[in-house]
């Protein structure tokens, strides 16, 4: 799976610079009536239709006058049919593009079907009786009723027949539409809630670092000192990266060695130590920033950590090729009196590898060792 390591933070926020919750109001609303290029349908259909017409009913060879190919009426005739299967369907989808203005087919089911087959039938109807008796009276022939009322009616079934595959293509595009609309609403959501994670990464780094910087001031202030001037190369990075949503692993593994480097300043010279193959800064591997500074930071938390009794954290490839992990694991060596925790930690990491990698950590909580399996993305 690859992700850009530069996706956007949702822009709506609150006064206070949060994340504002997204709701359906802020995904744009497709509309109801929106239509769709019928165009090629109407090129085949109108001629089809018109044409339809006269070779069914006999209009075109009536005996009495005597109407034949080779005759001018004919074609003209010919032409009238076809103009009337244009107002048949340039009339009907009209009407039907109005009516989906008002009704709609899940909260109105009967009105929308009632005005659907009453505007067929009170236009097509009417048009198609005047129609024909204005050619029977324009070629000098009695008007034939029942030929007339049998061509109102095929015309009446064949507008019925051809909105209801209207309908159908405005459901099925609506059904579409609909489908985008929830993925891009999803989408907002989870960038909203990324954002949110993110924001407590800053406060929760500086909270521990300055919680370890007051520690080290009441006991040692060389080691203050230069904590202190360690502890701003580090937060230059926390500020660079932490909003983004990832990182190289690379950049990522040389940061957390700094990172160690000040909890050797912290319980002493190699009391941290951290096994990491350099071959894994050669991949192009991406991370949840400062995912292995949390990993590295809940270790040194929950266990006993001194120079002579250093803690071994070790770090190694893992999973599948198409869900690459990195394994982060310790031996558990629990301590006494931890340091506070602000309520961040793994459920926090957790919660932005499945925002942005679609799976969260894999914790294996044993009793002799400890080990996350935190995602990587290529």
């Amino acid at each position: 799976m690859a992700l850009n390591p530069e996706i956007a933070a949702p822009k709506p926020v609150t006064e206070a610079g949060a994340p504002k919750p997204v709701t359906e109001a802020d995904a744009p609303k497709p509309a109801r009536g929106a239509r769709f290029d019928d165009r090629p349908l109407m090129a085949v259909g109108i001629p089809a239709f018109g044409l339809t017409i006269p070779l069914f009913s006999g209009l075109l060879q009536l005996e009495g006058p005597g109407i034949t190919p080779d005759q001018g009426r004919f074609w003209a005739g010919t032409a009238g049919f076809v103009g009337l299967a244009f107002c048949i369907w340039w009339g009907n989808r009209w009407l039907l593009f109005k009516q989906r203005e008002h009704w709609d087919w899940f909260s109105q089911p009967f009105a929308k079907l009632s005005m659907l087959v009453a505007a067929c039938t009170l236009y097509t109807a009417p048009l198609t009786v005047a129609w024909l008796a204005g050619w029977y009276t324009a070629i000098g022939a009695p008007v034939d009723w029942p030929v007339v009322r049998i061509v109102a009616l095929t015309n009446v079934i064949c507008v019925i027949f051809v909105t209801h595959a209207y309908e159908t293509l405005f459901l099925i595009r609506e059904r579409e539409s609909d489908a985008l609309q929830l993925a891009r609403l999803a989408r907002a959501r989870s960038e909203a809630e990324l954002a949110a994670l993110k924001a407590q990464v800053d406060p929760h780094f500086l909270f521990n670092g300055l919680n370890t910087l007051g520690h080290l001031i009441g006991h040692d202030a060389r080691a203050a000192r230069e904590f202190c001037d360690c502890l701003a190369e580090v937060y230059r990075y926390v500020l660079a990266n932490g909003r983004r949503t990832l990182v190289p692993l690379a950049d990522e593994l040389a940061f957390v060695r700094q990172y160690v480097r000040l909890l050797e300043l912290r319980f002493g010279a190699g009391a941290v130590q951290l096994d990491a193959p350099a071959a894994l800064g050669t991949e192009r591997l991406a991370v949840v920033p400062l995912a292995l500074q949390v990993l590295v930071e809940n270790a040194v938390k929950h266990n006993a950590v001194a120079a002579d009794a250093p803690l071994r954290i070790t770090m190694a490839p893992c999973g599948a090729a198409d869900e690459p992990a990195l394994r982060v694991h310790n031996a558990r060596r629990p301590r006494e009196g931890g340091l506070p925790s602000a309520g961040v930690g793994l459920a926090n990491l957790d919660e932005r590898c499945k925002l942005v990698a679609g799976r969260g950590l894999r914790i294996d909580d044993g009793v002799q060792a400890f080990a996350v399996e935190v995602p990587l993305l290529t």
